[in-house]
């Protein structure tokens, strides 16, 4: 428990925490993408499609969402989401 009465050990704390820090922050980006493929991945089991083909479609279709829109729609409006999934089927 020197952190709180030693000069140097707490610079030195600080510093290491400054760098758990930027690191998390690049981490929490990465961890949302994740997340949003997971749900759209989820979603699009209902539709007989899977993700990898879902992507390449929309793609093909020239429909210019990204993950984190879709599955915004997802939750949100799941009409829309439902209609860009058939549209990109009959694609």
């Amino acid at each position: 428990m020197t952190k709180r009465r030693l000069v140097r050990v707490a610079k030195e704390a600080s510093l290491h925490a400054g760098q758990y820090a930027f690191a998390g922050r690049r981490k929490k980006k990465s961890d949302f993408r994740s997340l949003w493929i997971v749900r759209i991945s989820e979603a699009l089991k209902n539709h007989g499609i899977n993700y990898s083909e879902f992507i390449s479609k929309m793609k093909k279709a020239n429909i210019t969402l990204d993950r984190k829109i879709l599955s915004n729609l997802l939750i949100t409006d799941t009409g829309t989401f439902n209609a860009i999934v058939d549209k990109v089927k009959n694609s």
